[in-house]
């Protein structure tokens, strides 16, 4: 069995992994019908897991390069029936019958990693017979391209013609998508992982800015309004702020010690030295006074 379908839950979400190839492929229809009965039961198991989910939420993540179309509806039919809001999630190569699991999600949830690739084309088949079983078996393929075009241009609101013109591209074998242009072909909603990418530069880009100072701006001071009867001679804000400042100023006062300076002993007139001219002037001086 080469596909593999893991289902796993909590109380709030269940999360299903889609991985490898979905269902049996047609390479292996050649096998014993016991063994093709053996699969498919083992692979209706794991559908009917998915028809019970009851979780409010579903998680689907599809890592597939295609499969079988039928097994890959059923899956679809599954999902589409669940009672929850449901995301699908395509990483890799999405193709082929993935594509059709993708298309379950709840309206705006079809999410594509930005490194997966995309293809829808037209179905294929292997098999052998006269003219009458192989013209059964193209009217058959032809059935299978149109329901899958109806569905996706249902899906993704756009027109019939435009998703079979796609699938018919390469000789039938489709075209590889970029999410970018899954997006724009309505196949999916949402790329995934770039907004995280954008937010983490954002949050760096934040933090430099921050530790240098960029951009920041001083808050200016909010003005004071002003009343209509306002004396500016007797402002009371400016008295207030002047009251503050006197006060402010005594206590400074109060807390401040007083300057001193240290005693000098002046010297005498009689110990001063005075020069020749001085003594002279001193004593015609007092001969003057005498007289």
């Amino acid at each position: 069995m080469k596909e593999k379908i893991k289902i796993s839950a909590n109380a709030t979400t269940c999360i299903i992994d889609i991985e490898g190839t979905i269902g049996v492929p047609e390479e292996c229809q050649f096998e014993s019908a016991g063994e093709r009965v053996a699969t498919y039961e083992r692979f209706r198991e794991q559908v009917a897991r998915i028809s019970e989910i009851e979780q409010p939420s579903v998680i689907v993540n599809i890592r597939s390069a295609g499969g079988d179309v039928n097994d890959a509806l059923l899956i679809y039919e599954a999902l589409t029936t669940l009672d929850a809001h449901i995301v699908t999630r395509c990483y890799g190569y999405t193709a082929s019958a993935a594509t059709i699991i993708a298309q379950a999600a709840s309206e705006g949830y079809r999410e594509i990693s930005q490194s997966a690739l995309y293809l829808i084309h037209r179905s294929s088949c292997a098999v052998e017979g006269n003219c009458e079983s192989l013209s059964a078996q193209v009217e058959l393929l032809r059935k299978t391209d149109e329901r899958l075009a109806a569905l996706y241009a249902e899906r993704s609101g756009g027109d019939v013609a435009t998703f079979e013109e796609l699938m018919s591209q390469n000789n039938g074998n489709g075209r590889w998508l970029s999410p970018e242009e899954a997006v724009e072909a309505g196949l999916v909603d949402t790329i995934i992982g770039t907004e995280q990418k954008t937010e983490q530069k954002r949050t760096l880009a934040g933090r430099i800015s921050e530790w240098l100072g960029i951009g920041r701006k001083e808050q200016e001071p909010t003005p004071r309004p002003l009343p209509a009867d306002h004396n500016i001679l007797h402002d009371p804000l400016i008295e207030q702020q002047q009251r503050r400042s006197a006060i402010a100023l005594d206590q400074g006062q109060r807390g401040a010690k007083t300057t001193s300076t240290k005693s000098v002993e002046d010297p005498g007139i009689e110990d001063s030295q005075l020069s020749q001219n001085a003594t002279a002037y001193s004593r015609d001086a007092m001969s003057f006074h005498r007289l």
